[in-house]
């Protein structure tokens, strides 16, 4: 499996170059909103989301302005969702730091995000970019939709596998899937921008698939299994599928543990344990296959380059990761 830095080496000048630009559209004339801002892209991730967008320039034309805009609107809309994520969630920590809301608390970090998406829409109208807009714009709307949708199944623990994925493709994969549309079409591409979203849309669903199975340990036993999702009483995959094909007896268990033991460790474990006999794992990790080869097919026809090696090593990292 390729290395993300070995992925990141056909675009390792745009990534460099995408850090410049986005520091220098992040400043302000408030000293506060600057003080935050410098904090928040201090601790940024893997930059996923970028990654995906000049991968995908680089296989379908020429990496120019309009692919670093579109990777600065999709920068922007993600941690504007995360800080927005952190108050919502009550969270003090992300990645090891502390989040925006433990340090200065929750108004100034909702308006700091707010403060980001205002940026999306001022950035997106002074440099011309209305196509990339619509599809950012879509995006919030998604994501937020996914969230609620979340949020309301959650209270009633009878979702079914049909919702499941309606959340995961508004809450995840609608960002992922707007990375690779975005990319198309900051080249030009719009004979491709289709295919592209629906690329992006799979990755993005095996990616959150993914996450659903470590919670339960990986097929190699990898990590010890956390049950965090059934502590915070979040309805994933594995569980959903016990849920809605175990004996009766089993289901009424499970149900009776999230709702009502949901705090007590041993009985945690007991329901890992119990999603894991009863196929929860084996039936989530085919599914995951099952999108990852929807990808490939996607791509399988656009011509080989050091990029579309690059873009194939992160649909092997998203599927393979550790963590």
């Amino acid at each position: 499996m390729m290395s993300v830095k070995e992925i990141m080496e056909p675009i390792s000048a745009e990534m460099s170059e995408f850090e410049v630009r986005f520091r220098e559209n992040m400043k302000s004339e408030v000293p506060m909103l600057d003080k935050v801002t410098h904090y928040v892209i201090r601790r940024k991730g893997k930059q996923m989301r970028p990654m995906f967008i000049f991968l995908t320039a680089k296989m379908l034309g020429e990496v120019n302005d309009k692919s670093y805009d579109a990777a600065t609107l999709v920068e922007l809309l993600h941690t504007a969702t995360l800080v927005h994520d952190d108050v919502v969630d009550d969270a003090n920590e992300r990645r090891g730091f502390f989040s925006v809301n433990a340090l200065w608390k929750n108004k100034i970090a909702v308006l700091v995000g707010d403060y980001m998406l205002s940026k999306v829409l001022t950035l997106s109208i002074e440099k011309n970019n209305a196509d990339l807009l619509a599809i950012v714009a879509r995006t919030v709307k998604e994501m937020s939709e996914g969230e609620l949708l979340q949020i309301e199944k959650a209270r009633k623990m009878d979702i079914t596998e049909e919702v499941y994925f309606n959340v995961i493709q508004k809450k995840t994969a609608s960002l992922i899937a707007t990375c690779c549309e975005g990319g198309a079409l900051s080249v030009g591409r719009e004979d491709v921008s289709e295919k592209m979203r629906q690329f992006g849309e799979a990755i993005g669903i095996a990616f959150q698939i993914k996450d659903d199975i470590f919670d339960y340990g990986t097929p190699n036993d990898i990590g010890k299994p956390t049950g965090l999702d059934i502590r915070e009483r979040k309805m994933t995959l594995p569980l959903i599928y016990v849920l809605n094909t175990a004996p009766v007896e089993i289901k009424n268990t499970l149900i009776n543990i999230v709702k009502n033991h949901n705090e007590n460790p041993k009985k945690v474990k007991e329901a890992v344990d119990l999603v894991i006999k009863h196929g929860g794992i084996e039936y989530t990790h085919a599914k995951m296959l099952e999108y990852k080869e929807k990808a490939l097919e996607l791509i399988a026809d656009i011509p080989d380059s050091e990029a579309k090696k690059a873009i194939l090593g992160l649909v092997e990292y998203t599927t393979n990761r550790k963590k």
